[in-house]
């Protein structure tokens, strides 16, 4: 057996999380490698299907509008998660959110102001000029130019916490001999969840997963995850907690990414397959409500929904990829969408006759609401009356599991016993569960593997000095 090759930093992971450890560490003057599972052009895990950062600040910046206090971004953390979350690592993620444009900047990131049909978010959120691959690019060529090795199609298929080594598969799939054995001094997990095990999933629950689809990366199977909780890491989170959305239900199984997403839900109504509404669809601001989808259809027959709006509103959102089913009347859709167009349309007429007037507004929580229902929807309620209507079929989307590693302040992963792991570091979303327990609001997940990356990357480095 050869020996095993030995750097200060090895990285498990290769997407946004990963990077950014990656590069903290390399700032600090550790030699690192990154194992990335996917081929070169799959490389960066979800990050590539995102499009923006939560991020803190004072005052309106260049791309963003007015302030977003710390405070503020803690009280809406609090509210989609129904007041569960590790205060005082949540609290650390927002303070240090500041720093992550100048940081993000120096390694060639560009932003751009938030697009029309991007609801609620210009004054919260910092979009990628390019969307995530444009940001994972940037990242990549830093890391070539100061010397961190890449080394892609590398499956973990082991670890070994107590000496830090990594046992990779020994042939990639071209064919390629890779190094089996790596060790660290130290060692940082940012390999995502097991949103990719369908075993896994079926684990947490049950045939319904058999209707899911995967919005990111087939890649983030979970092996890392698994590793070291047999090795004793103290698990955080729920099996059945994740970011999951309404995507369009015609998405691929695996890395349809967010051209798949469906903003169209507080504009209309939701459906399930018997034609009835089962949700409020104006509950809250579509940034702290629309991750919370997701779950809601996949508790509904055969985990698919429907979508329905009219004229009046169709063009307000952002696009799914695939076109809208168009009909002139509420039965013609019902009809195209295989739904009962009898029941269907004494839903929208009690619906319709439920709607009280108001002053429709989208950047707020406005006064259009109805009356009489079970459930009520509670904001942005119009009527279902201006034709051509549009329908999208629903599925639940999931991006990334919640389970995950416990971890401290410098992100070393906790044993079952209270102890640390000596230098055993986490980042991104294998450890979200520690801030995300139940709910989510846009942007929060590209914060946390930034910030709890360079966490992730300060310590390594020092441990490994």
């Amino acid at each position: 057996m050869t020996e095993a090759r030995e750097y200060d930093v090895v990285v498990v992971g290769g997407g946004n999380a990963a990077l950014c450890a990656a590069l903290t560490a390399r700032e600090a003057g550790a030699s690192v490698v990154v194992l990335e599972r996917a081929p070169r052009e799959f490389r960066g895990g979800n990050s590539p299907h995102t499009r923006n950062l939560r991020c803190a600040h004072d005052a309106p910046t260049a791309m963003l509008t007015g302030s977003y206090a710390e405070d503020e971004f803690y009280a809406d953390l609090l509210r989609v998660n129904a007041n569960e979350t590790d205060e005082s690592l949540a609290r650390l993620l927002i303070c240090r959110s500041k720093t992550c444009t100048e940081w993000m900047s120096k390694y060639g990131v560009r932003f751009q102001s938030a697009l029309r049909g991007t609801l609620h978010l210009s004054r919260t959120n910092l979009f990628f000029l390019g969307g995530g691959k444009a940001l994972m690019n940037s990242y990549y060529a830093a890391a070539e130019r100061m010397g961190i090795e890449v080394l892609y199609d590398a499956e973990v298929v082991s670890i070994d916490v107590r000496d830090r080594s990594v046992r990779l598969q020994p042939n990639d799939s071209r064919g390629v001999r890779l190094q089996p054995d790596l060790r660290g001094k130290a060692l940082i997990l940012a390999s995502g969840g097991f949103e990719s095990n369908l075993a896994w999933l079926k684990e947490a629950w049950g045939d319904a997963a058999d209707n899911f689809i995967v919005r990111g990366t087939p890649y983030n199977t979970g092996v890392p995850l698994r590793a070291l909780l047999d090795a004793g890491a103290q698990p955080i989170g729920d099996p059945r907690a994740c970011h999951a959305i309404a995507v369009d239900a015609r998405a691929p199984k695996f890395d349809g990414g967010i051209v798949t997403r469906l903003d169209c839900i507080p504009l209309g109504i939701v459906l399930n397959q018997l034609g009835e509404r089962f949700a409020d669809e104006g509950e809250d601001l579509w940034p702290r409500r629309y991750a919370s989808w997701g779950t809601l259809v996949a508790q509904q027959p055969g985990q698919v929904a429907y979508c329905l709006v009219d004229a009046k509103t169709a063009n307000l959102f952002m696009p799914s990829v695939f076109p809208p089913i168009i009909a002139n009347t509420i039965p013609e859709l019902a009809v195209q969408l295989g739904l009962p167009a009898d029941r269907v349309s004494d839903t929208v007429a009690r619906f319709n006759n439920a709607v009280r007037p108001g002053a429709f507004d989208l950047e707020v929580l406005d006064d259009c609401h109805t009356r009489g229902l079970a459930p009520e929807k509670s904001h942005w309620a119009q009527r279902l009356d201006t034709p051509p209507f549009w329908g999208y079929p629903l599925k639940p989307g999931i991006t990334f599991t919640y389970l995950g590693l416990r971890v401290d302040e410098t992100m070393r992963v906790m044993r079952t016993d209270g102890a640390p792991m000596q230098n055993v570091y986490a980042a991104g979303e294998i450890m979200s569960g520690n801030v995300l327990r139940r709910g989510y609001i846009a942007g929060i997940g590209m914060t946390i593997g930034t910030v709890f990356g360079r966490i992730a990357g300060e310590s390594a480095a020092r441990a490994a000095r």
